[in-house]
């Protein structure tokens, strides 16, 4: 009788997480595609990172997001973009957005979060970089203060 009781509270658990997890995905993917169409462009398949953390003060794990939108008005132009949601009540809230990386700028891939930071690795360009190929290795990092996303290169 208890395994059964503990089998259905286990279940009971499951399917509580899955909704929130499900609504999260379904406001940022809202967020991006609107973004995407404002700009003319489109998120590429798999490139998304999405990492949680506390990012606001408030104890409760909130959402950064790395993204990219292509080929804005036809062209082969690409921004990397950091997006923050902040956990309500309610669900994810859009906190802030930045361009943080792209063609001719940087690459930058989200890392972590701890003591709310968000840390990323780059690879930006030198004189001599193709567009496709950025080569100086470094690191950022951005804070959510206030509505904004604000950098301190390390």
């Amino acid at each position: 009788m208890r395994m059964i009781l503990r089998l259905t509270l286990l279940i009971a658990i499951a399917s509580m997480t899955v909704p929130a997890q499900s609504d999260d995905k379904t406001v940022i993917d809202k967020f991006i595609a609107a973004q995407a169409k404002r700009e003319r462009g489109e998120e590429p398949d798999d490139v998304r990172e999405t990492i949680e953390g506390d990012l606001n003060h408030d104890g409760t794990a909130d959402v950064a997001v790395l993204y990219t939108i292509e080929g804005q008005g036809g062209s082969n132009n690409y921004v990397q973009y950091l997006a923050v949601f902040v956990r309500k009540k309610t669900g994810l809230v859009f906190a802030a957005r930045t361009a943080a990386g792209g063609k001719n700028r940087r690459s930058i891939d989200l890392t972590s979060i701890k003591d709310n930071v968000m840390y990323f690795d780059t690879t930006g360009y030198t004189d001599r970089d193709p567009s496709c190929c950025p080569s100086i290795k470094g690191k950022t990092s951005f804070t959510l203060t206030g509505r904004k996303l604000v950098e301190k290169r390390r």
